[in-house]
């Protein structure tokens, strides 16, 4: 008895935005696993079920591939803060919350890593919007409002450059820096920093200055 002919998988067509943000997925998962260096074209391609010069065609190259996966990051990261600073509701516990989104993406998913690698590797600028300043914009009209106090614009953008540097650093160092003072085996000590970060901030915008 014959058997019937086998018929073959039906391609699965997609466009030209629906593969690269397959591509990107795919890439975030190995950055959050692997680091910067988990990210490896065949082994992308490998795990998508397509070729490697496929990947080659939508980035260009793997270091392209790389500022797309942080610029993608990124962008999603200052849509939320805005979002969140924006609304009438926000307050302090909220920003704790946001603080926690934002280290979600700078540490468990690996992206300050992939920051530091870009900058260490001398790659031209990621960020041409300066997602700094347009936040500190934002955070500033807010301050003025709600405290009747015209604050230095610069000291509002200091406050959002040490955030920053404080939550990148806790991407990259964060264990290391938690075990050299002492609260490496202090589970909650992340969280802890967090809120008294928050704080600090809260208090420091409120004042007059």
């Amino acid at each position: 008895m014959s058997r019937a002919p086998r018929r073959a998988k039906k391609r699965v067509r997609r466009s030209a935005e629906e593969a690269r943000a397959l591509i990107l997925d795919a890439a975030e998962k190995r950055l959050a696993s692997g680091g910067p260096d988990g990210i490896r074209l065949q082994e992308l391609a490998a795990d998508l079920g397509i070729s490697h010069p496929t990947i080659l065609h939508h980035f260009g190259s793997r270091e392209a591939l790389v500022e797309a996966v942080v610029e993608r990051a990124l962008d999603a990261v200052q849509r939320d803060v805005l979002a969140s600073i924006t609304s009438d509701q926000f307050e302090t516990e909220d920003a704790s919350a946001l603080l926690r989104r934002v280290m979600r993406t700078l540490g468990d998913r690996g992206h300050a890593r992939l920051l530091a690698w870009l900058a260490l590797s001398g790659r031209p600028d990621n960020d041409p919007a300066h997602m700094l300043r347009a936040l500190a914009d934002v955070m500033h009209g807010r301050r003025v409002e709600e405290t009747g106090h015209d604050a230095p614009r610069e000291d509002t953008l200091f406050m959002v450059v040490l955030t920053s540097y404080a939550l990148l650093a806790e991407g990259i160092l964060g264990p290391t820096t938690w075990d050299s003072a002492g609260l490496g085996g202090d589970a909650g000590a992340p969280e802890r920093f967090r809120a008294w970060l928050v704080d600090l901030l809260h208090h420091h915008m409120r004042g007059a200055t």
